[in-house]
């Protein structure tokens, strides 16, 4: 089994998909790695600090891609049009093991198909006991909810806290999450341990009892819908458009208050839905500021530009490109020991080969390519 890791060429992106850790366990199961060299520069793990580990460092990408059976990835290969040739890098027979975003890159999908690539969808674990240490997007959601609040703080003209001086009582800042997912937890408790009143918002009734545990206070329409607005995997469901109008009207009134709003609202293979209309930001207090975390996928704000900072109103609205790219370190640490989770009950004991058991629910929740189709169920039906 040899393992590759190439540096990621997407713009913002400073992780790697293996640290020296997560090599250094692999070689145990018997792999042996090639890591391009400088991959991991970025996130501050060093080629020394591989070689020490056990991998052998590539003078490029075409040689460590060259090098291994199989790919790991932190984003989606890049194709020609996109100005580095990623995709033509791999070959018939591989496997490779990345977020793909497979349920709207259909064309990606088709082109590692038609390549032969045998490829698994890490955004696509399912959201089971068993798999709770390979979920990437929980991994990094938590992260990025933490990035999140610290990026409203610096864009904000006051402190968190309430503080008390010989000079007077400065108020503490009121921070309102939207989504109490991963990252809206993550969020609340960082805006709460620097000292902001906290309040939050969901669609789901279980996230209430959450918000609550942290020291915020809970704002939604709790009416019949809301009592079974939640997937059996634990996601969001789209809401009605009169479920949608009455919480936009509470929101609406609430919003007029917050110095901080943080948006997290996403649904899987969808546009990100409006959280915060542009006629919210017009009443919000000149100085507030909005993260809009869902930018990458349209946004929760129809304001926030992708990767800028932008004032609208008097209101500063940050629309971060990778809130997980800007902690490469923990942010690589964690997405690497995802991948080793994934795919150590993949390794058979006595060969040290990959075994793809395909009725196995994790394997099956991911597959996406293999043996020169799509499989996946999402892809395939009609």
């Amino acid at each position: 089994m040899k393992i590759a890791i190439v540096k990621e060429r997407r713009q913002h992106e400073a992780r790697v998909a293996a640290t020296p850790e997560t090599v250094r366990k692999l070689k145990a199961l018997g792999a042996e790695i090639t890591i391009e060299t400088g991959a991991g520069t970025a996130a501050s793990y060093t080629d020394q600090a591989y070689q020490d580990a056990g991998a052998t460092i590539a003078p490029d990408a075409a040689a460590a891609v060259a090098a291994g059976d199989i790919v790991f990835k932190i984003q989606r290969p890049m194709s020609a049009d996109e100005g580095v040739d990623e995709m033509g890098l791999l070959r018939s027979g591989q496997v490779l093991m990345s977020p793909l975003g497979a349920l709207t890159n259909r064309p990606l999908v088709e082109a590692l198909a038609a390549k032969g690539v045998t490829s698994f969808a890490l955004e696509l674990i399912p959201r089971i006991t068993r798999a709770q240490s390979m979920d990437i997007l929980s991994s990094q959601a938590n992260l990025a909810g933490y990035k999140a609040v610290l990026l409203a703080a610096n864009s904000f003209g006051r402190i968190f806290p309430q503080m008390m001086t010989p000079g007077g009582t400065l108020a503490p800042a009121r921070a309102f999450i939207m989504g109490v997912g991963v990252a809206g937890l993550q969020a609340i408790a960082t805006a709460r341990r620097l000292g902001a009143v906290v309040t939050a918002t969901d669609v789901r009734p279980a996230t209430k009892e959450q918000v609550q545990s942290l020291g915020g206070k809970f704002v939604a329409v709790e009416d019949e819908e809301f009592k079974a607005a939640e997937t059996a995997g634990g996601y969001a469901k789209q809401m009605s458009p009169e479920y949608q109008a009455k919480q936009a009207a509470l929101v609406a009134e609430h919003i007029k208050l917050q110095d901080i709003v943080v948006t997290t609202a996403l649904i899987p293979g969808r546009k990100a839905p409006v959280l915060v209309s542009e006629d919210m930001v017009k009443t919000m207090k000149p100085g507030s500021v909005i993260v809009d975390m869902a930018v990458e996928q349209g946004g929760n704000c129809p304001l926030s530009e992708f990767g800028k900072v932008v004032e609208k109103y008097g209101v500063k609205i940050v629309g971060p490109a990778n809130l997980p790219g800007e902690l490469p370190t923990d942010a690589s640490a964690l997405f690497s020991r995802n991948l080793l989770n994934f795919i150590t009950p993949m390794v058979d004991k006595e060969t040290k080969a990959l075994t793809i058991n395909l009725e196995d629910e994790v394997v099956k929740g991911t597959l996406v390519t293999r043996d020169g189709q799509i499989v996946h169920p999402s892809l395939t039906q009609a």
